[in-house]
């Protein structure tokens, strides 16, 4: 997405550039090049996508398809070994009203649900006001276009580096509160500089730092997944997390209110303290998670190894509910 942000910049810096063209404004222009190629690129994705590795082979494919039946096998033996639950279903099993309540009911993924409704409110409002935020500091429209993108560019390289980081460490948690420590100082600077005194060059050095954040999106994604442990789980706890996710930004456009213009102190002040308030929500999560894996640690390791190949050959748990099953955090 940041890519295409960047993208979308550079073009709309040229775009608004056919201001007058067959008497039209540089937006209708900009509106319409840019709807005419996103609409061809979601019919070409419909077309071109394939259901699976083993089903590649079609007439816009190929008749061939993208791989041989070996690297199928290969494949599909891959990504079994790497996580068996990925077996349980097929990709055109439909989920029954029943196996959906399953997955909703799984109060294990909700401490994950509720990170994503709150990790990002504290840099949703700066980010969204962005551009409106330079042309208030005296930016014009073609400077704030190209502004925008040494934030993007940053938050490219941090969020990399974040996602990298949390496989090194296998710390999930640990990495969504350096994304928050990292927004902490730049947003405590908008609460105390005085935008309208300020240089616009400052106010444009910390806001940009600020929504280059290492956004920790990408690794709690695949948090939930880890934490599954079935498809239809997986399929479903994916789905809620970007409810969520979206929910944030309903809640996130109602932070920064015209009867706090300019400076948004009331704002900023209420960002400040969301920030803290996630640091605390991702340590309890980690918490929860790890009294959860303390308990079925100390129930497994009180069996026989007869108890624990019964328990596995017989159990009726499913999922994350098994056992012998241990949560990431």
């Amino acid at each position: 997405m940041s890519v295409a942000d960047i993208l979308a910049s550079f073009i709309a810096f040229g775009i608004l550039h056919m201001r007058g063209v067959n008497g039209k404004s540089g937006w209708r222009w900009l509106f319409l090049i840019e709807g005419i190629f996103t609409g061809l690129l979601g019919i070409a994705a419909f077309f071109l996508m394939p259901p699976s590795p083993t089903q590649t082979a079609s007439r816009l494919r190929g008749k061939k398809g993208w791989f041989t039946e070996r690297e199928e096998t290969i494949i599909v033996t891959r990504a079994l070994r790497d996580d068996p639950s990925k077996g349980t279903m097929h990709n055109r099993q439909a989920i029954t009203p029943k196996l959906l309540y399953k997955s909703l009911s799984d109060y294990h993924l909700w401490p994950i649900y509720l990170v994503g409704l709150t990790f990002q409110l504290p840099m949703t409002p700066p980010s969204t006001y962005l551009t409106l935020s330079l042309r208030s500091l005296g930016f014009d429209t073609f400077q704030t276009n190209l502004l925008v993108i040494p934030s993007q560019v940053g938050h490219i390289i941090t969020m990399l580096g974040i996602t990298f980081f949390s496989e090194f460490v296998g710390r999930l948690a640990l990495s969504g509160i350096i994304g928050q420590l990292w927004t902490l100082p730049f947003l405590v600077s908008l609460y105390i500089i005085d935008s309208t005194t300020a240089s616009k060059w400052t106010m444009w050095t910390i806001t940009t730092l600020l929504i280059a954040y290492p956004n920790t999106h990408a690794v709690q994604v695949g948090w939930i997944s880890r934490n599954s442990n079935t498809v239809r789980s997986r399929t479903v706890s994916a789905a809620m997390y970007n409810m969520f996710v979206q929910a944030q930004g309903v809640i996130a456009a109602n932070v920064y209110r015209d009867d706090d213009k300019p400076r948004y102190r009331r704002g900023n002040r209420a960002l400040v303290a969301l920030n803290a308030a996630n640091v605390v929500i991702y340590i309890g999560v980690a918490v929860y998670y790890k009294w959860v894996n303390k308990r079925r640690d100390n129930i497994w390791n009180s069996w026989t190894d007869e108890e624990k190949e019964a328990y596995v050959l017989t159990t009726k748990d499913e999922g994350n509910k098994r056992l012998d099953f241990r949560f990431v955090y």
